[in-house]
Protein backbone atom coordinates (compact mmCIF):
# COMPACT_ATOMS: atom_id res chain seq x y z
CA UNK A 1 0.00 0.00 0.00
CA UNK A 2 1.23 3.42 -0.63
CA UNK A 3 0.88 6.76 1.85
CA UNK A 4 1.50 10.28 1.04
CA UNK A 5 2.77 12.57 4.15
CA UNK A 6 1.14 16.07 3.25
CA UNK A 7 0.78 19.09 5.05
CA UNK A 8 1.81 23.05 5.57
CA UNK A 9 5.43 23.44 5.50
CA UNK A 10 6.61 22.95 9.59
CA UNK A 11 3.69 21.04 10.37
CA UNK A 12 5.83 17.65 11.23
CA UNK A 13 5.15 15.77 7.96
CA UNK A 14 8.64 14.55 7.65
CA UNK A 15 8.83 13.40 11.39
CA UNK A 16 5.84 11.50 10.63
CA UNK A 17 6.62 10.26 7.47
CA UNK A 18 10.30 9.04 9.22
CA UNK A 19 8.60 7.41 12.31
CA UNK A 20 5.49 6.17 10.48
CA UNK A 21 8.30 4.07 8.15
CA UNK A 22 10.74 3.46 11.09
CA UNK A 23 7.70 1.73 13.06
CA UNK A 24 6.84 -0.31 9.54
CA UNK A 25 10.02 -1.66 9.24
CA UNK A 26 10.57 -2.61 12.81
CA UNK A 27 7.69 -4.65 12.24
CA UNK A 28 9.28 -6.94 9.70
CA UNK A 29 6.75 -5.44 7.03
CA UNK A 30 9.18 -4.48 3.65
CA UNK A 31 8.73 -0.78 3.60
CA UNK A 32 10.38 1.72 0.99
CA UNK A 33 10.55 5.15 1.97
CA UNK A 34 10.95 8.20 -0.89
CA UNK A 35 11.96 11.89 -0.22
CA UNK A 36 9.88 13.70 -2.42
CA UNK A 37 9.65 16.88 -0.56
CA UNK A 38 11.69 20.37 -2.67
CA UNK A 39 13.69 20.23 1.27
CA UNK A 40 15.55 16.90 1.48
CA UNK A 41 15.81 16.24 4.87
CA UNK A 42 14.19 12.76 4.84
CA UNK A 43 17.38 10.59 5.55
CA UNK A 44 18.74 13.15 8.38
CA UNK A 45 15.06 12.19 10.06
CA UNK A 46 15.40 8.31 9.15
CA UNK A 47 19.11 8.54 10.64
CA UNK A 48 19.09 10.29 13.64
CA UNK A 49 20.62 8.73 16.37
CA UNK A 50 20.24 5.19 14.54
CA UNK A 51 23.44 2.66 14.27
CA UNK A 52 22.12 -0.04 11.37
CA UNK A 53 23.36 0.79 8.16
CA UNK A 54 23.43 -0.67 4.70
CA UNK A 55 23.01 0.10 0.91
CA UNK A 56 21.78 -1.64 -1.97
CA UNK A 57 24.12 0.10 -4.25
CA UNK A 58 27.35 -0.51 -2.15
CA UNK A 59 27.84 3.21 -1.68
CA UNK A 60 27.62 4.69 2.17
CA UNK A 61 27.34 3.36 5.71
CA UNK A 62 23.63 4.80 5.68
CA UNK A 63 24.21 5.33 9.63
CA UNK A 64 24.93 8.39 12.20
CA UNK A 65 22.81 11.40 12.46
CA UNK A 66 21.84 10.95 8.34
CA UNK A 67 24.14 14.42 7.63
CA UNK A 68 25.93 13.42 4.19
CA UNK A 69 25.74 9.68 4.75
CA UNK A 70 23.26 9.71 2.11
CA UNK A 71 25.17 8.74 -1.19
CA UNK A 72 22.89 6.86 -3.60
CA UNK A 73 22.09 9.21 -6.62
CA UNK A 74 18.80 10.79 -6.23
CA UNK A 75 16.26 9.32 -8.74
CA UNK A 76 16.25 13.11 -10.68
CA UNK A 77 20.31 12.71 -11.34
CA UNK A 78 19.47 9.48 -13.64
CA UNK A 79 16.24 10.64 -14.93
CA UNK A 80 17.26 9.49 -18.70
CA UNK A 81 18.51 5.60 -17.55
CA UNK A 82 15.03 5.56 -15.36
CA UNK A 83 12.93 6.14 -18.51
CA UNK A 84 15.02 3.88 -20.83
CA UNK A 85 14.28 1.00 -18.04
CA UNK A 86 10.67 1.77 -17.63
CA UNK A 87 10.09 1.95 -21.22
CA UNK A 88 11.15 -1.03 -21.87
CA UNK A 89 9.83 -2.85 -25.22
CA UNK A 90 6.73 -0.70 -25.32
CA UNK A 91 6.40 -0.40 -29.02
CA UNK A 92 3.86 3.06 -28.46
CA UNK A 93 7.09 4.54 -26.95
CA UNK A 94 9.68 5.58 -29.38
CA UNK A 95 12.76 7.07 -27.26
CA UNK A 96 13.27 8.44 -23.94
CA UNK A 97 12.75 11.96 -25.31
CA UNK A 98 9.27 10.82 -26.11
CA UNK A 99 8.54 9.76 -22.62
CA UNK A 100 7.41 12.44 -20.10
CA UNK A 101 6.47 12.31 -16.53
CA UNK A 102 3.15 11.02 -16.75
CA UNK A 103 3.82 8.58 -19.23
CA UNK A 104 1.64 5.60 -18.27
CA UNK A 105 2.52 2.19 -18.85
CA UNK A 106 1.51 -0.69 -21.45
CA UNK A 107 2.41 -3.64 -22.58
CA UNK A 108 6.15 -4.13 -23.06
CA UNK A 109 6.82 -1.70 -20.37
CA UNK A 110 9.20 -2.58 -17.21
CA UNK A 111 6.85 -3.32 -13.83
CA UNK A 112 8.94 -3.44 -11.14
CA UNK A 113 8.43 -4.93 -7.61
CA UNK A 114 8.57 -2.83 -4.34
CA UNK A 115 12.48 -3.34 -3.60
CA UNK A 116 12.92 -5.86 -6.98
CA UNK A 117 16.46 -6.41 -8.32
CA UNK A 118 15.98 -4.46 -11.34
CA UNK A 119 18.55 -0.88 -11.95
CA UNK A 120 15.76 1.62 -10.54
CA UNK A 121 15.74 -0.30 -6.53
CA UNK A 122 19.50 -1.58 -6.66
CA UNK A 123 21.21 2.13 -8.23
CA UNK A 124 19.19 4.67 -6.06
CA UNK A 125 18.15 2.88 -2.50
CA UNK A 126 19.88 3.04 0.31
CA UNK A 127 19.41 2.15 3.49
CA UNK A 128 18.52 4.37 6.62
CA UNK A 129 17.90 4.02 10.20
CA UNK A 130 16.26 0.15 9.13
CA UNK A 131 14.47 1.71 6.35
CA UNK A 132 15.26 1.61 2.66
CA UNK A 133 15.34 5.43 1.30
CA UNK A 134 15.33 6.67 -2.52
CA UNK A 135 15.58 11.03 -2.60
CA UNK A 136 14.35 12.89 -5.10
CA UNK A 137 17.29 15.55 -5.92
CA UNK A 138 17.78 18.95 -4.21
CA UNK A 139 16.76 22.13 -5.87
CA UNK A 140 20.40 23.52 -6.80
CA UNK A 141 21.57 26.71 -7.92
CA UNK A 142 21.76 25.39 -11.05
CA UNK A 143 17.56 24.88 -11.16
CA UNK A 144 17.02 28.46 -10.40
CA UNK A 145 14.92 30.84 -12.72
CA UNK A 146 15.44 27.58 -15.49
CA UNK A 147 13.22 24.93 -13.75
CA UNK A 148 10.35 23.92 -11.14
CA UNK A 149 11.13 21.15 -8.14
CA UNK A 150 7.96 19.47 -10.13
CA UNK A 151 10.30 18.36 -13.19
CA UNK A 152 12.20 16.04 -10.33
CA UNK A 153 9.11 14.64 -9.16
CA UNK A 154 8.45 13.69 -12.58
CA UNK A 155 11.21 10.74 -11.79
CA UNK A 156 9.02 9.63 -8.69
CA UNK A 157 5.54 10.03 -10.48
CA UNK A 158 6.88 7.85 -13.30
CA UNK A 159 8.27 5.31 -10.77
CA UNK A 160 5.06 4.85 -8.90
CA UNK A 161 3.21 4.88 -12.48
CA UNK A 162 5.19 1.55 -12.89
CA UNK A 163 5.38 0.10 -9.51
CA UNK A 164 2.74 -3.10 -8.78
CA UNK A 165 3.18 -3.27 -5.01
CA UNK A 166 1.98 -6.33 -3.26
CA UNK A 167 -0.78 -6.97 -0.17
CA UNK A 168 1.90 -6.76 3.05
CA UNK A 169 4.03 -4.11 0.94
CA UNK A 170 4.11 -0.13 2.17
CA UNK A 171 5.75 2.92 0.35
CA UNK A 172 5.61 5.77 2.28
CA UNK A 173 6.27 9.36 0.75
CA UNK A 174 7.49 12.53 2.23
CA UNK A 175 5.80 14.97 -0.20
CA UNK A 176 5.72 18.66 -0.98
CA UNK A 177 4.33 21.06 1.25
CA UNK A 178 1.15 22.92 1.14
CA UNK A 179 -1.02 22.09 -1.68
CA UNK A 180 1.59 22.26 -3.92
CA UNK A 181 1.56 18.91 -4.53
CA UNK A 182 -1.68 19.21 -6.60
CA UNK A 183 0.45 21.24 -9.57
CA UNK A 184 0.99 17.41 -10.53
CA UNK A 185 -1.05 13.92 -11.22
CA UNK A 186 1.49 12.45 -8.09
CA UNK A 187 -1.55 13.18 -6.04
CA UNK A 188 -3.86 10.84 -7.72
CA UNK A 189 -0.37 7.45 -7.13
CA UNK A 190 -1.56 6.54 -3.66
CA UNK A 191 -3.62 4.24 -1.50
CA UNK A 192 -4.28 6.93 1.13
CA UNK A 193 -2.99 10.43 1.85
CA UNK A 194 -2.25 11.45 5.14
CA UNK A 195 -2.70 15.45 5.74
CA UNK A 196 -0.25 16.44 8.90
CA UNK A 197 -2.35 19.33 10.36
CA UNK A 198 -1.17 21.39 13.41
CA UNK A 199 -3.73 22.92 15.82
CA UNK A 200 -3.62 26.53 13.91
CA UNK A 201 -6.00 28.12 11.55
CA UNK A 202 -2.93 27.83 8.87
CA UNK A 203 -2.69 24.53 9.31
CA UNK A 204 -6.27 23.84 8.70
CA UNK A 205 -5.96 26.00 6.01
CA UNK A 206 -3.96 23.56 3.55
CA UNK A 207 -6.17 20.90 5.25
CA UNK A 208 -9.06 22.78 3.31
CA UNK A 209 -7.16 22.82 0.24
CA UNK A 210 -6.22 19.24 0.18
CA UNK A 211 -10.13 17.98 1.07
CA UNK A 212 -11.31 20.33 -2.05
CA UNK A 213 -8.84 19.20 -4.66
CA UNK A 214 -8.91 15.49 -3.32
CA UNK A 215 -12.89 15.15 -3.11
CA UNK A 216 -12.63 16.16 -7.16
CA UNK A 217 -10.66 13.26 -7.84
CA UNK A 218 -12.12 10.61 -4.91
CA UNK A 219 -8.97 10.86 -3.72
CA UNK A 220 -8.92 9.09 0.46
CA UNK A 221 -7.41 11.64 2.89
CA UNK A 222 -7.28 11.27 6.57
CA UNK A 223 -5.90 13.78 9.36
CA UNK A 224 -2.75 13.41 11.39
CA UNK A 225 -3.30 16.08 14.07
CA UNK A 226 0.48 17.33 15.75
CA UNK A 227 2.12 19.05 18.01
CA UNK A 228 -1.42 18.58 20.55
CA UNK A 229 -0.81 20.03 23.43
CA UNK A 230 -3.87 19.53 25.42
CA UNK A 231 -7.87 19.27 24.95
CA UNK A 232 -8.29 22.78 24.22
CA UNK A 233 -5.98 21.85 20.89
CA UNK A 234 -7.79 18.40 20.20
CA UNK A 235 -11.29 20.21 20.42
CA UNK A 236 -10.01 22.77 17.76
CA UNK A 237 -8.71 20.14 15.12
CA UNK A 238 -12.15 18.33 15.75
CA UNK A 239 -13.84 21.41 15.04
CA UNK A 240 -12.29 22.20 12.21
CA UNK A 241 -11.12 18.60 10.49
CA UNK A 242 -14.30 16.37 12.13
CA UNK A 243 -14.60 12.80 10.93
CA UNK A 244 -11.47 13.45 9.08
CA UNK A 245 -8.83 13.38 12.49
CA UNK A 246 -7.71 10.40 12.23
CA UNK A 247 -5.37 10.30 15.11
CA UNK A 248 -3.10 12.86 16.56
CA UNK A 249 0.45 13.35 18.22
CA UNK A 250 1.52 14.98 21.04
CA UNK A 251 4.28 16.63 21.68
CA UNK A 252 7.76 14.08 22.20
CA UNK A 253 10.47 14.18 24.26
CA UNK A 254 11.79 11.21 22.10
CA UNK A 255 11.76 13.04 19.07
CA UNK A 256 13.40 16.03 20.37
CA UNK A 257 16.26 13.66 21.58
CA UNK A 258 16.71 12.15 18.67
CA UNK A 259 16.75 15.26 16.74
CA UNK A 260 19.38 16.83 18.85
CA UNK A 261 21.51 13.53 18.92
CA UNK A 262 20.89 12.38 22.74
CA UNK A 263 19.92 9.03 23.92
CA UNK A 264 17.34 7.73 22.29
CA UNK A 265 14.94 6.21 24.41
CA UNK A 266 11.18 4.98 23.24
CA UNK A 267 8.70 6.19 21.54
CA UNK A 268 5.67 7.52 23.95
CA UNK A 269 2.69 5.18 24.62
CA UNK A 270 0.45 7.82 23.25
CA UNK A 271 2.62 8.68 19.53
CA UNK A 272 3.26 4.86 19.33
CA UNK A 273 -0.39 4.29 19.09
CA UNK A 274 -1.38 7.06 16.54
CA UNK A 275 1.29 4.99 14.32
CA UNK A 276 -0.97 1.83 15.07
CA UNK A 277 -3.58 3.66 14.12
CA UNK A 278 -2.68 4.84 11.11
CA UNK A 279 -1.32 1.21 10.01
CA UNK A 280 -4.93 0.19 10.30
CA UNK A 281 -6.35 2.96 8.65
CA UNK A 282 -3.56 2.16 5.64
CA UNK A 283 -4.40 -1.31 6.01
CA UNK A 284 -8.03 -1.25 5.22
CA UNK A 285 -7.91 0.65 2.33
CA UNK A 286 -8.38 -1.79 -0.82
CA UNK A 287 -5.78 -1.61 -3.78
CA UNK A 288 -8.17 -0.10 -6.91
CA UNK A 289 -5.67 -0.65 -9.82
CA UNK A 290 -8.78 -0.11 -12.58
CA UNK A 291 -8.85 3.61 -10.74
CA UNK A 292 -5.00 3.76 -10.86
CA UNK A 293 -4.41 3.99 -14.28
CA UNK A 294 -7.63 5.61 -14.75
CA UNK A 295 -5.94 8.92 -13.07
CA UNK A 296 -2.78 8.07 -14.59
CA UNK A 297 -4.49 8.09 -18.46
CA UNK A 298 -6.20 11.55 -17.41
CA UNK A 299 -3.50 13.31 -15.96
CA UNK A 300 -1.41 12.19 -18.93
CA UNK A 301 -3.64 13.70 -21.30
CA UNK A 302 -4.41 16.70 -19.06
CA UNK A 303 -0.06 17.58 -19.71
CA UNK A 304 0.12 16.21 -23.51
CA UNK A 305 -2.83 18.71 -24.24
CA UNK A 306 -1.24 22.01 -21.92
CA UNK A 307 2.48 21.65 -22.93
CA UNK A 308 3.82 17.89 -24.03
CA UNK A 309 2.70 17.75 -27.40
CA UNK A 310 4.36 20.64 -28.26
CA UNK A 311 7.33 20.44 -26.06
CA UNK A 312 8.00 16.48 -28.41
CA UNK A 313 6.01 17.02 -31.33
CA UNK A 314 4.16 14.42 -31.40
CA UNK A 315 0.76 13.59 -30.20
CA UNK A 316 1.00 11.73 -27.03
CA UNK A 317 -2.08 10.20 -27.14
CA UNK A 318 -0.73 7.74 -28.92
CA UNK A 319 1.38 6.40 -25.62
CA UNK A 320 -1.60 5.05 -23.97
CA UNK A 321 -2.00 1.19 -24.66
CA UNK A 322 -6.23 0.45 -24.31
CA UNK A 323 -5.33 -3.11 -24.16
CA UNK A 324 -3.18 -2.67 -20.80
CA UNK A 325 -4.54 -3.39 -17.62
CA UNK A 326 -2.20 -2.82 -14.28
CA UNK A 327 -2.36 -5.00 -11.44
CA UNK A 328 -0.22 -8.08 -10.23
CA UNK A 329 -1.66 -9.99 -13.33
CA UNK A 330 0.47 -7.23 -15.90
CA UNK A 331 3.45 -7.96 -14.16
CA UNK A 332 3.00 -11.69 -13.75
CA UNK A 333 2.07 -11.10 -17.96
CA UNK A 334 6.12 -9.50 -18.10
CA UNK A 335 7.81 -12.36 -16.30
Amino acid sequence: MRVAFVGKGGSGKTTLSALFARHLARSGAPVLAIDGDINQHLAEALGSGADEGGSRNGGGSGNGDGSGSFTAPPLSARLAEIKDCLRGGNPLIASREVMIKTTPPGRGSTLLRLLGDDPVHTRHVQEVGGVPLMVTGEFDESDLGVACYHSKLGAVELYLNHLVDGPGEYLVVDMTAGADAFASGLFTRFDLTFLVAEPTRKGVSVYRQYRDHAREFGIPLAVVGNKVTGEDDLLFLKEHVGDDLLAHCVHSPFVRAQEQGRARGDLEAHNLHALDRLRSALDARTKDWTAFQKHAVEFHLRNATAWANRSTGIDLATQIDPGFEHGPAALMSTV
